[in-house]
């Protein structure tokens, strides 16, 4: 099974040119500002696509999906939502979570330590496929001044549960992948961190056996 893995694309979707897959992920900040309009164009968009199965979570940006947790009908159908929530495609389980550490305004934050590992702690332990926007701490988590941001609370359950795959976004700079013996990790972020879409979609496959 083939997985096309985007995110942070930030209003810039339409510009993509994605390789053929089995399975579509975009692990959020689909959004600029987060607005309704930006939404609905880009679910529009998303779910034209021809992959088979588009599976999607929310990022810091995308305001709108976090105002209207509890009221979604506005999603298509044919993609999965996972907001602390799985989904499974064949015999594949994927779980997908928008939560980024911090303390500031922006959609779907949490408090580094207790208020965050609520979240983490929700990831079940047969998890093959995992997304989140954030990356784990010291993963491809690093910003331009060298500083590592990513969340200390979910390396710890990353390091316990072990999946086949981790996919994230979130910081621009640190676009690329890397494997530890586990565990391969992408950051798949669209956009640098000059905000210029010259990051390619990255295709992984899967083991059927």
């Amino acid at each position: 099974m083939k997985i096309t893995c985007i995110s942070d694309t930030h209003g810039r979707h339409s510009e993509l040119t994605l390789p053929t897959a089995d399975v579509l992920v975009h692990a959020g900040d689909f959004t600029e500002a987060g607005t309704k309009k930006e939404t609905l164009d880009f679910l529009d968009w998303f779910s034209r696509q021809e992959h088979e199965h588009k599976v999607l979570i929310a990022g810091n940006h995308d305001f709108f999906l976090e105002k209207n947790q509890k009221q979604l009908d506005f999603l298509p159908a044919n993609i999965h939502y996972l907001n602390d929530s799985g989904t499974k495609i064949g015999k594949y389980n994927f779980w997908g979570s928008p939560v980024t550490p911090g303390n500031s305004n922006w959609a779907f934050e949490r408090a580094r330590g207790k208020s965050i590992r609520k979240h983490w702690e929700k990831i079940p332990e047969n998890t093959n496929v995992l997304i989140t926007h954030t990356p784990p701490y010291k993963i491809m988590d690093i910003l331009d001044n060298g500083t590592a941001i990513g969340c200390e609370e979910l390396q710890r359950y990353v390091d316990t549960i072990e999946p086949q795959l981790h996919i994230f976004g979130h910081i621009h700079n640190s676009y690329g992948s890397v494997r530890t013996k586990k565990t391969l990790f992408i950051n798949s972020s669209c956009l640098d961190g000059r905000y210029r879409n010259i990051n390619a979609p990255i295709t992984y496959s899967v083991e059927d056996s």
